[in-house]
């Protein structure tokens, strides 16, 4: 299990640990930086596919130009974060990740990144190190040649012939903490339910759900076919929606495809192009919650999007139970009061905040359990109710700066009493 996500010069975090539990909500306000961790998170899965640098960052094309990979959002100069004293981008960014271990230690991965806008090169590795306890299993350095050097746990000796331009992880052909990790950094989906994709048709035994909600009929299909999960799929849906719902129908085109049709009691159909969208994004994410998984992290942005505010306990009390069973892990963003009044106490001691002031260049992200007296004014007040009237970015101002810090030990109680009221 993903523990922490650390970012070092990436986009708009100069030095920021995102702390990671079985369900991560993470809030914030548009532009603070809650898509960047997305990023960050997509960055490290380009290199659990074995990409280079230059594919996870601009994209991965395969044979007949089709393409694989979408690269990761912003140009090159954006990637680094800006150096505003300097006005240019910084020369390198790094981005560390802890993995939980069954042994007494967890293993941690950080990888430096060099960037010269300059240079024809682009991004190379300038520092990589797979850890797990004292001893480092690896430690690759970048040089002036095309080569990495590296000093593998248990060697004298320093080998030049992986590329700078890729990550050593990613090299090794038979290093088996190397390979159990990358397989870790492979197993994350960044999923987007599209209802547009969700409602066409796919192609029969296509298990494998689409980031945007492509396959859906087979996938609800395949489901279906084992009769405990089935029940399962179908106890949920019957929970969410007002629809009388007592059974899905597949049936084929002309063309063979496997088409969704959702059957009501009193035997009528309807068809995915007639679902409402809230209706298909939620069997979207049971789909890809119940459905034949590795395990693995499952990152969803704005999860409630198209969900009736008094269902999201459905949608919270379902995660909360798949992320239980310890073989996946959720994060998502939200601006939703709703979800945030309906987590959990251990879902609330996972939960972060991104907060940028207008006048900062830098975002940075804070537990929200530990700020100013949260957890007492939850009870009393209300989480959903302190994040429509600003409270968490109040607070964020007043712990982050010096000035406010100062004037919010004055006077905390007029502070208070006027954010809540």
């Amino acid at each position: 299990m993903i523990t922490s996500l650390r970012m070092v010069n990436f986009k708009n975090f100069a030095d920021e640990t995102l702390k990671v539990g079985p369900f991560t909500v993470i809030v914030g306000a548009n532009a603070s930086g809650k898509s960047n961790i997305r990023d960050a998170f997509r960055f490290l899965h380009g290199i659990g596919r074995g990409y280079t640098l230059a594919e996870i960052l601009g994209g991965k094309y395969g044979p007949g130009g089709q393409r694989e990979w979408e690269g990761v959002r912003g140009a090159p100069g954006e990637i680094a974060r800006w150096d505003t004293d300097l006005d240019i981008p910084s020369s390198t960014f790094a981005v560390e990740i802890e993995l939980a271990a069954t042994t007494d230690s967890n293993i941690l991965y950080s990888i430096e990144i060099w960037y010269d806008e300059f240079d024809p090169s682009g991004f190379w590795v300038s520092n990589e190190e797979l850890r797990s306890g004292s001893n480092p299993d690896y430690q690759a350095i970048g040089s002036g040649s095309d080569r990495l050097s590296f000093l593998q746990s248990g060697q004298d000796r320093f080998d030049d012939s992986f590329s700078k331009f890729q990550p050593a992880l990613s090299q090794f052909p038979e290093h088996r903490q190397a390979s159990n990790f990358r397989s870790a950094l492979g197993n994350m989906r960044f999923l987007e339910p599209s209802p547009k994709r969700m409602r066409e048709p796919s192609m029969p035994g296509a298990t494998m759900l689409g980031d945007g909600g492509e396959n859906l009929p087979s996938v609800l299909e395949a489901i279906c076919a084992d009769p405990h999960r089935g029940r399962n799929l179908m106890s949920w849906l019957q929970e969410l929606t007002p629809m009388d719902v007592s059974d899905f129908d597949f049936p084929r085109d002309p063309s063979g495809r496997v088409h969704l049709q959702i059957v009501e009691r009193n035997g009528r159909k309807v068809s995915a192009h007639s679902a409402s969208d809230g209706t298909l994004r939620f069997l979207g994410i049971l789909a890809a919650l119940l459905g034949p998984n590795e395990g693995g992290l499952y990152f969803f942005e704005e999860i409630d999007n198209g969900m009736h505010p008094n269902r999201l306990w459905l949608l919270l009390d379902l995660i909360e139970q798949q992320t239980a069973e310890g073989n996946i892990q959720v994060v998502t963003t939200t601006h939703s009061p709703a979800l945030l009044a309906w987590m959990s106490d251990i879902a609330f001691e996972n939960a972060s905040v991104v907060y940028r002031d207008e006048y900062w260049a830098d975002s940075v992200i804070r537990p929200i359990a530990g700020l100013y007296n949260l957890r007492e004014l939850r009870e009393s007040q209300g989480l959903e109710r302190l994040h429509t009237r600003g409270w968490l970015e109040t607070a964020m101002k007043f712990s982050e700066g010096d000035s406010d810090t100062d004037y919010l030990d004055d006077d905390e109680d007029d502070w208070e009493q006027e954010v809540i009221q």
